[in-house]
């Protein structure tokens, strides 16, 4: 039986948008394709080996509810197909009989040429060996976010036949890095098949990243090994499933970033590869003269106000999460799916309520980019329970407090905030975050594949964007980055020195927060795309990850393998609730704010520049684990100071864990009692555990 919530979008679940694509029979199979304004549809059947010879075809009918159907031994595993689609013409519908478009349901895709693609009949049918998900729970979740390509491209102990491949994320060299530094779920940017748009071959670059989404059902051939893209998609999805069932073994989850909100056709003009081809006024949001309403500055937004398209994302999730095993998502530009017939974001919009709801993604994490750039688009903090989303206030914040604040101070003389504002950030964003959906709603980040690595942040005050071809003019301007004294490369030690010190203080601040914490690939070893804060058409050396590092750089490694044991081992830094005041609430954390005498901060403090150190006392409800307590030292001011440890009912001695002022990580400070003065470096942050 549907849930209450889902029997409220008959529209998106009714049946005759059941099955759509190609359901594989024994003796055929039947191909079932939804447009609602087509007058005549045609299946188009490809030679093998020659992908411009049709063999055959045959007319899809009508079945009601705009859907066309097929049932015919022509498709069978292997079978290289087309559809082609007929319809009016005015406003809005862009019809040609005569084009060769891609089922939008094809779990597999060849290619003939530039832009001219078949799909592919594949059977999927694969051995799982009894391996499940890992299941980790939201409160242990630690994401890596990274390139498929860039991760393993250069890993010298990787196979070179399997650099930069689905079969080499797997490999065991890759799986030992990502269990030896303690991340859980491994984010993967898109690899649904995708396209690169012909403005960026123009100037010799190609689109990287693979924001540009030909097929929202097909994994994208060229990361499968040389092997597998010979034999063909069935063995292409064969090495995806098995990269995922070896990351399972390892109890890693692998999380998708997707991207629904705008496909490779591109604005007006662009190819006519599908969903143009097939039914434009029904999957592209336009006016009523045809013009596209662009909200995802990608030129066209996918139309999800209608039930079509909107069920083509619910049920692509439901194939990734179920055929292919897949743990999480992330879907890039959010909001867009969440925009009504008016054009305007809803939280309770059908798809996204269904997206929760649906007892096929039941345990499946949900993670929302919560903005596009149409009017309304900044919308973190709303969408609905269920949902985490990415926190770009979280990583302002704290960028401001570790980087732009010391920077005006430098200036000034003085910060231009105070301590407050990061605290809350630090504390889980309550203020952002409803007490119902709680602090794991927040996906805490410093630093993503967008924007400047953890290393140009301190490196770079502005971006260095002139190999994308756009005359610097694409990327962020506002970075709240600081190059602390050079731009960019310098032998200044004391430059450098600083420099590691905000790395630490950034890794810190954001892996001994509430929330869910996401490390950007090679940020643990302090990566460099030196200062281009766009990379996204760059598939060079600029944009893999390098595993040939300085001595510095492994001490930066060991300094996030510390601080995830940390994050493992006590649970006051992981709260699944917000806590209440007055109450007693499981699993939350019970915090308490103290000042670098020792007492509890006054009002007055919390917004004055004057005081930017903090002490920060987090206790733990136990409801599964024992009961834990942690104190937090945060220091946001160039010049040292002394700190007195708090005294607290049942608090008999602190014992050191961590200190962002040491350039290894060290445990061999004694413990210290109640009212001991510790001596803080400048900028810096120490963690200690109170028993």
């Amino acid at each position: 039986m549907l849930s209450p919530q889902l029997a409220l979008s008959p529209g998106l679940l009714r049946a005759d948008l059941d099955r759509l694509g190609v359901t594989v029979g024994h003796e055929s199979s039947t191909l079932r394709v939804w447009s609602g304004a087509a007058d005549a549809m045609e299946l188009v059947v490809f030679d093998d080996s020659d992908l411009d010879w049709a063999t055959d075809s045959a007319a899809l009918a009508p079945v009601g509810g705009g859907v066309w159907e097929i049932t015919t031994p022509l498709l069978r595993p292997g079978t290289r197909y087309a559809i082609r689609v007929d319809g009016p013409h005015g406003p809005g519908n862009t019809f040609n009989r005569n084009t060769l478009l891609i089922d939008p349901y094809a779990r597999g895709l060849d290619r003939d040429g530039f832009d001219d693609w078949r799909s592919v009949v594949v059977d999927g049918s694969f051995d799982w060996g009894g391996v499940g998900k890992p299941a980790v729970p939201m409160d242990r979740t630690v994401i890596y976010e990274g390139h498929l390509k860039g991760l393993s491209k250069r890993h010298p102990d990787v196979p070179p036949a399997l650099h930069g491949t689905y079969a080499g994320l797997a490999h065991p060299a890759m799986i030992e890095h990502f269990l030896s530094l303690g991340v859980t779920s491994i984010e993967l940017l898109p690899v649904h098949a995708f396209a690169t748009e012909p403005r960026l071959l123009q100037h010799g670059l190609s689109n990287y990243w693979g924001y540009n989404t030909l097929n929202f059902f097909s994994p994208h051939a060229p990361y499968a090994t040389e092997q597998a893209r010979r034999e063909g998609p069935e063995a292409v999805l064969r090495e995806f499933k098995g990269m995922v069932r070896l990351l399972h073994e390892a109890g890693l989850e692998v999380i998708l970033d997707v991207v629904y909100n705008h496909t490779a056709e591109e604005g007006i003009g662009g190819p006519r590869s599908s969903l143009r081809g097939i039914d434009n006024a029904a999957y592209y949001r336009q006016q009523e003269d045809g013009a596209y309403i662009d909200v995802t500055g990608c030129g066209n937004a996918v139309n999800t106000s209608t039930d079509a398209a909107a069920r083509l994302v619910l049920d692509s999730l439901r194939y990734w999460a179920n055929d292919v095993q897949i743990d999480g998502f992330r879907l890039d530009l959010a909001a867009t799916l969440g925009r009504d017939e008016s054009h305007a974001f809803t939280p309770d919009h059908p798809l996204l309520r269904a997206i929760i709801d649906d007892p096929q993604l039941a345990g499946v994490k949900k993670i929302a980019e919560p903005w596009d750039v149409g009017m309304g688009g900044w919308q973190t903090g709303n969408f609905g329970d269920g949902w985490s989303e990415w926190n770009d206030r979280y990583r302002d914040r704290v960028r401001n407090f570790w980087l732009s604040d010391v920077d005006y101070a430098r200036r000034a003389s003085t910060a231009p905030v105070g301590i407050g504002g990061l605290a809350t950030r630090l504390a889980g964003s309550s203020n952002t975050f409803s007490a119902e959906r709680g602090p794991l709603a927040s996906v805490n980040f410093v630093t993503a594949h967008d924007g400047f690595t953890l290393r140009d942040l301190v490196s770079y005050d502005v971006k260095h964007n002139l190999g994308n071809g756009e005359q610097n003019r694409d990327g962020a301007d506002t970075n709240r980055s600081f190059n602390h004294g050079a731009e960019g490369p310098t032998d200044d030690l004391g430059v450098l020195a600083t420099r590691r010190r905000a790395m630490r203080n950034l890794l810190g601040t954001l892996l001994l927060s509430a929330g869910i914490p996401m490390i950007a690939a090679g940020d643990e070893y302090g990566r460099s795309q030196r200062g281009n804060n766009n990379a996204y058409c760059h598939d060079s050396p600029l944009t893999w990850l390098s595993w040939q590092h300085a001595d510095w750089q492994r001490d930066l490694f060991a300094h996030v393998q510390r601080l995830l044991a940390l994050r493992r081992e006590n649970p006051a830094l992981r709260p699944v609730r917000f806590a209440r005041l007055g109450e007693h609430t499981p699993s939350a954390s019970v915090m308490d704010w103290y000042d670098e005498r020792g007492e509890t901060v006054t009002s007055d403090r919390w917004a004055n520049p004057d005081h930017r150190t903090l002490q920060y006392v987090a206790a733990s409800t136990p409801e599964n684990e024992a009961f834990n307590r942690i104190l937090l030292i945060i220091h946001g001011v160039e010049a040292p100071t002394d700190v007195v440890l708090p005294t607290i009912d049942g608090v008999s001695s602190y014992v050191s864990l961590w200190s962002s002022a040491d350039e290894k990580p060290d445990a061999s400070r004694p413990p210290l009692p109640p009212g001991a003065v510790v001596p803080v470096a400048g900028t810096s942050m120490h963690l200690f555990r109170a028993e």
